[in-house]
């Protein structure tokens, strides 16, 4: 069987690859490990399980919390609510597990489960492989080990879970949103109580889109996916900024007050520089992955702050802040991490942030944006080719250096093998849109001489 957990927990076709009797497996198989680590050791262990609004996710729910009380943990049940939501929550209550069902930016179909340690950090790699192979062991035949009585665990909804986290949301801020009209754009996903609920108590004017969940309509044609509406909405209102969320709203981008729209990049851009204002920048660093924008590093270096690159995906960048002490990380995608006030990617808290910045300074954030440029990206997927071969060919090798000797200090290159198909990114950076073009044609046509 193929690795069930991936780099943000077990995702699929929900009640074709993620079914019911796997979420209630894995949920029963999660509460026997973490008995065996001895997080349960010495008192009654409590989950808290969270949702997204697809329809599948009712029934996954129902599946998880079943198998979890079945296994002796009392589960509070806190309903639709964002990721990071449900991540402060495990934390905030003390709870000894957080689970989340979404399949995040995912089309309405996928879902997914991620569980969240104690404290509302994401679970230790070697605590997803013990949960998957237990899974796996039971699922085959092997009888559990099950409470009766007054053993088994309880179960009840925590309806004070929403205003326990916008509380915590609004508390952080550095200052008030007054005067600030503000689109937000919903995605018709989890935040869609919580983010104008939150903006609102911060004092900003809200004007809401995708903001009617049916369980269907989850990041259809809206949120950070699809910024068009919000784009319109914006100029419509005559809003200050616009801020888009995606399903379970764990990334945030943004649009300025002329429609424009403004990636995690530039996020990570205005937060670092407002954060070292308050000296809430640990050791004047940011980290980003490879993919950020070669705009953004060298706006970053001008402006004295050292930036740490890490692999693409957002828990690379939190084990490199988290190993390191840093505060600030994140992704051109909007997953942008707040260390100080949240453990994972949070789309609202961001939001509020970067409106913070805007309300505090005066300034437009076209403004507060520009303080990078984003140099042309191209990126050509190259199809059918040995990717395992791109650190070791020689031929490669020496057409990558002649590029980057071309591009000189205001342009790079990336080239990246997939994680999952038989292809190899190449990714060209350059000053010119043109250039980017010609450098990054010749070196995906190096690819497939070398390596097809």
């Amino acid at each position: 069987m193929g690795r069930l957990f991936g780099t943000d927990g077990v995702r699929g076709v929900a009640n074709g690859d993620l079914t019911a009797e796997m979420a209630l497996g894995l949920s029963v198989a999660a509460a026997h490990v973490l008995a065996e680590a001895g997080t349960f050791e010495g008192h009654r262990p409590t989950a808290v399980v969270g949702r997204d609004p697809r329809a599948s996710g009712e029934f996954l729910e129902a599946a998880m919390v079943a198998g979890l009380a079945s296994a002796g943990v009392d589960v509070l049940r806190v309903g639709v609510l964002p990721t990071p939501a449900v991540a402060h929550l495990t934390g905030a209550l003390g709870a000894d597990l957080g689970v989340m069902l979404s399949a995040s930016h995912n089309a309405m179909p996928d879902n997914g489960i991620k569980f969240f340690a104690r404290g509302g950090h994401k679970l230790a790699d070697e605590l997803e492989d013990r949960i998957e192979s237990v899974y796996e062991e039971h699922r085959t035949g092997a009888s559990w080990d099950r409470p009766t009585g007054a053993g088994v665990g309880r179960v009840r909804d925590y309806e004070e879970g929403l205003d326990t986290y916008v509380a915590h949301l609004v508390g952080v801020l550095p200052n008030r949103l007054d005067g600030l009209r503000i689109v937000l754009d919903e995605a018709h996903g989890a935040a869609f109580r919580v983010s104008p609920e939150a903006f609102a108590r911060a004092g900003a004017e809200v004007v809401t889109i995708g903001a009617q969940p049916d369980g269907l309509n989850i990041n259809d044609g809206c949120g950070s996916t699809h910024l068009e509406q919000l784009k319109a909405a914006v100029v419509e209102h005559g809003a200050a900024l616009g801020i888009a969320h995606d399903g379970d709203a764990d990334r945030c981008l943004a649009v300025d007050h002329t429609g424009e729209e403004v990636d995690g990049d530039q996020i990570l851009a205005v937060l670092a520089l407002a954060m070292r204002e308050r000296s809430a920048l640990r050791s004047d660093t940011v980290v980003a992955t490879v993919m950020s924008n070669l705009g953004f590093k060298l706006a970053m270096e001008r402006e004295g702050i050292h930036v740490v690159q890490t692999g693409v995906g957002d828990r690379y960048v939190l084990e490199q802040m988290k190993q390191q002490g840093y505060a600030l990380g994140g992704e051109q995608s909007g997953h942008v991490i707040v260390l100080d006030h949240a453990t994972t990617g949070d789309g609202t808290l961001t939001g509020l942030l970067l409106a913070a910045r805007v309300a505090e300074t005066g300034r437009p954030l076209r403004e507060l944006a520009s303080v990078m440029e984003r140099l042309p990206q191209v990126l050509i997927n190259v199809p059918d080719v040995d990717r395992t071969r791109v650190q070791t060919s020689g031929e490669l090798a020496a057409a990558v250096t002649e590029a980057e000797r071309e591009l000189g200090e205001t342009g790079r290159v990336l080239l990246r093998p997939s994680g999952t198909e038989p292809l190899v990114r190449v990714m060209v950076e350059a000053a010119d849109i043109d250039q980017a073009r010609s450098v990054a044609g010749r070196l995906a046509d190096v690819v497939k001489s070398a390596l097809g």
